[in-house]
């Protein structure tokens, strides 16, 4: 369903020289998979994810949502994707159930289509209590959800998360992770971007870990754990950046030498 291969993005930077953001990325997503983009912040994720969603364009490489391409086919793209992140924009003088209706509008669902979905989404989410709350009222829970009813609304195969728990309360990002598994079981593509180790840990069936633009390592916890002979995943994380980290100074110190 996602076929991402030799991926690459280049900021330009006349005073500092270019930037590169995403360097070389290749993965793979299947239907029934949750795939972990796992990262500190910087590390390249969501220029991934961007990417994959037509936001931004490649500097080189390819990238394929459910057989199409994002760059020559991006309306194709986005009819077989739903985003969802942790600041997704909500219109305040809209109430939940306009703001989902409008969005499946958006992508070509009738009316009687439409109000049928969002009566599935709301009883699926629980959102019923709030249907007809404005955006300007909605807690931050109810905000979040609005968000992935409008991701769901079209159904897509593809989902794509990014930093979606950021800032939500336990509860909240509880059910949210429920929702997320039952996407799965559902048979939806997922990628689910985090810097949240244990959310990944519980979540993921497979999982790359990036580090300055670059996938240092993918594979599922099993894999991971007995490749790197580590049985705590949040220390193989912090010893696979720094081992890589250690790497690159090395290498600048020979070229500096042999300069």
């Amino acid at each position: 369903m996602i076929e991402v291969t030799n991926l690459s993005k280049v900021y330009p930077d006349s005073s500092r020289g270019d930037f590169l953001a995403v360097d070389g990325v290749s993965f793979q997503v299947r239907a029934g998979e949750i795939f972990g983009l796992l990262g500190a912040n910087g590390a390249g994720k969501t220029t991934v994810l961007r990417i994959l969603s037509t936001v931004l364009t490649p500097s080189s490489g390819h990238a394929a949502i459910a057989g199409h391409d994002v760059v020559t086919q991006p309306e194709l793209v986005r009819r077989n994707i739903g985003f969802v992140s942790n600041n997704t924009a909500i219109y305040d003088r809209m109430t939940a159930l306009e703001m989902v209706q409008h969005f499946g509008q958006l992508h070509g669902m009738s009316g009687v289509k439409v109000r049928d979905r969002c009566d599935e989404l709301f009883d699926q989410l629980r959102m019923q209590d709030f249907r007809d709350v404005l955006g300007a009222n909605m807690s931050t829970g109810m905000q979040q959800k609005v968000s992935i009813a409008r991701a769901l609304v079209h159904d897509p195969p593809v989902l794509i998360f990014d930093e979606a728990t950021l800032g939500l309360d336990v509860l909240v990002a509880r059910n949210l992770l429920t929702i997320i598994r039952d996407l799965r079981t559902a048979g939806k593509c997922l990628i689910f971007s985090t810097h949240i180790m244990s959310e990944v840990e519980r979540l993921c069936d497979r999982i790359a870990i990036m580090h300055q633009g670059r996938i240092l390592d993918t594979g599922t916890l099993s894999e991971l754990k007995q490749r790197h002979a580590e049985e705590d995943f949040e220390e193989l994380f912090f010893s696979l950046l720094s081992e890589h980290e250690r790497g690159e100074v090395k290498a600048r110190q020979s070229m500096g030498a042999s300069g």
